[in-house]
C-alpha cells in the first residue's frame, strides 16, 4: 500500500515532488488534448484554426471558474484537514457540488448571450464569427460535467491525491484522439460535424471523466461522512467558496482578458496572425506544465501547514517550488526556441501562419522562466486564505501594464507583431522580481514573526 503523505512532517522537497510530478503529468495530456484539436482544426481549414483561437478567450471563462471551484474548496478542505476536522471538510465537499451548479447557470448564460457581441468587438470577420459560436454555444452547455469533476476533485487534491485527475485527463486525451475524427469528418451514422464536433467530443469526454472522478471520491474517507443534509444549502459556507474561489476566478478572468487585450491588438495585423498566435499559444501551454504541477503542490502543502500553524515551512515550500520552476522552465524554453518552426508545421501548412507562430514562440521562451513566480505566489496566497493578492498582481501584470504597453507600442512607436511581445517581455520580468522582494520581505516575514 502507498504510504500517506503527512503534510506537516515530510520533506518539502518529497512533497513537492509527489504531488507536483502526477499533477504536471496530468496537465501535460490537457495540454495534449487541446493540441489534438488544433491538430484537427488545421486539418479542416484555416478559417477552423481562427474560431479555434478566437474562442479562447471566451471559453476561458470556463476555465476560470472551474479552476475558482478547484482552488477555493481545496484550500478550504486542506485548511480543515489540516485542524483535524473531518466534519467539515465533507460540509464543505458537498457545499462546493451545490455551488458549481450555481456558476454553471451564471457562466452558461454569459456564454450564450455575450459571444457574438465579443466577438465582433474584437474585429472578426463574419465568417469566422458564425464557425466560432459553432464551437462555443456547446461548450458552454455541456460545462456542467466541468465544474462538477473539479469539485469534487478539490476533496482528492487537498489529501494529496492528484493521480487521479492526472488519469482522468490522460484518458480524455485518447478519447480525444478517438472522438474527434469521429465527429470532425464524421464515420458510419455519425455526420461530419465539423467544428462543432471538436466541441462533441470535449463534452463527451468530460462526462466519462466525471463518471471516473466520483468514483474515486465514493471511496474517500471524508465521503462516508455525507449524508442528504449536507446538502442543504448552508449560506455561510457558500460565502466562504465564494470569497476563497472568487479571487482566483477573478484572477483568471483576467489572465482572459489579458489574451483578448493580445488578441485585439494582433487582430490589427489580421486574422491569419491570430491564427499563428492562437497556434503557438497552445503549445506554449506544454511549457507551464512544471509550474502548474508545482502550483497544485504549492497550494496543497501551504494550505495544511497553515492550518496546522507551521509557518516556517510555508517559506520553504515558497522557494524551493520557485526554484524547481525556473530551472524546468529554462530547459523548457530551450527546447521551444530551437524547435519553434518544425512544432508549429504540425499544425498548419501556411507559410503565414507558421510565420506568426514561431515569432511568438521564440518570445515565450524567454518569458517562460518568469512564470513560476506568478503562477507560485498566486498558490502561496491562496494557501494561506489571502486570495485577493493574487488577485491584484495579476491586474497589474496581465491587464493594466501589458494594455499600457502594447497600446503604446503601436500607436507611439508604430511598433510591429514581434515588438508587442517583447515589451510583454519585459515587463513581466521586471514585475516577476517585484512580486517575489514583496513576498520575501513583507508577507513571510509577517507570517514567521
Amino acid at each position: 500500500m502507498e504510504q500517506k503523505i503527512n503534510f506537516t512532517k515530510d520533506k518539502i522537497s518529497y512533497l513537492l515532488k509527489k504531488i507536483a510530478i502526477p499533477a504536471a503529468t496530468g496537465t501535460l495530456f490537457q495540454s495534449l488534448y487541446t493540441l489534438v484539436d488544433t491538430f484537427y482544426a488545421g486539418k479542416i481549414s484555416a478559417n477552423a484554426l481562427i474560431a479555434l483561437s478566437k474562442a479562447f478567450p471566451i471559453t476561458f471563462v470556463i476555465i476560470a471558474f472551474g479552476v475558482g471551484i478547484l482552488a477555493g474548496t481545496t484550500s478550504l478542505i486542506a485548511n480543515t484537514l489540516g485542524e483535524k476536522d473531518d466534519y467539515k471538510a465533507a460540509t464543505y465537499l458537498a457545499q462546493s457540488v451545490l455551488y458549481s451548479f450555481l456558476i454553471y447557470i451564471l457562466v452558461a448564460f454569459i456564454g450564450l448571450n455575450f459571444a457574438s457581441s465579443t466577438l465582433s468587438f474584437m474585429g472578426t470577420e463574419e465568417v469566422n464569427i458564425l464557425l466560432t459560436l459553432e464551437y462555443i454555444e456547446i461548450i458552454f452547455l455541456g460545462s456542467i460535467f466541468f465544474f462538477l469533476q473539479v469539485s469534487l476533485n478539490s476533496v482528492l487534491n487537498a489529501q494529496g491525491d492528484t493521480k487521479s485527475y492526472r488519469n482522468i485527463l490522460i484518458i480524455s486525451f485518447f478519447l480525444n484522439i478517438i472522438l474527434n475524427p469521429l465527429f470532425v469528418f464524421g464515420f458510419g451514422i455519425i455526420p461530419a460535424f465539423g467544428v462543432s464536433g471538436l466541441a462533441i467530443a470535449t463534452i463527451i469526454s468530460q462526462f466519462i471523466s466525471l463518471v471516473y472522478i466520483l468514483a474515486k471520491v465514493l471511496k474517500s474517507d471524508i465521503i462516508r461522512l455525507i449524508s442528504l443534509k449536507f446538502f442543504l444549502i448552508k449560506i455561510n459556507l457558500i460565502l466562504d467558496l465564494l470569497k476563497q474561489g472568487m479571487p482566483i476566478t477573478v484572477s483568471l478572468m483576467l489572465i482572459g482578458l489579458g489574451i483578448y487585450n493580445i488578441l485585439f491588438f494582433v487582430s490589427k495585423f489580421g486574422d491569419i496572425a491570430t491564427a499563428g498566435y492562437g497556434v503557438a499559444l497552445r503549445i506554449e501551454q506544454l511549457l507551464l506544465l512544471p509550474t502548474i504541477g508545482l502550483n497544485t503542490a504549492v497550494l496543497s502543502i501551504t494550505g495544511q501547514n497553515f492550518g496546522a500553524k507551521k509557518y516556517g515551512r510555508i517559506g520553504e515550500v515558497y522557494f524551493k517550488a520557485i526554484f524547481y520552476g525556473v530551472f524546468t522552465m529554462l530547459v523548457a524554453g530551450l527546447f521551444i526556441f530551437f524547435s519553434g518552426n518544425f512544432l508549429i508545421q504540425l499544425f498548419t501548412n501556411n507559410p503565414e501562419v507558421i510565420y506568426f507562430g514561431v515569432q511568438y514562440l521564440k518570445i515565450a521562451a524567454l518569458i517562460g522562466p518568469v512564470y513560476p513566480i506568478f503562477f507560485i505566489t498566486n498558490a502561496f496566497f491562496q494557501g494561506i486564505k489571502k486570495p485577493i493578492y493574487s488577485t491584484y498582481i495579476n491586474l497589474f501584470r496581465i491587464v493594466i501594464l501589458p494594455f499600457a504597453t502594447m497600446w503604446l507600442i503601436l500607436n507611439y512607436f508604430n511598433g510591429g507583431f514581434v515588438d508587442l511581445f517583447l515589451g510583454l517581455l519585459v515587463i513581466n520580468w521586471i514585475f516577476g522580481i517585484f512580486v517575489i522582494i514583496i513576498v520575501k520581505y513583507i508577507f513571510l516575514r509577517k507570517l514567521v514573526n
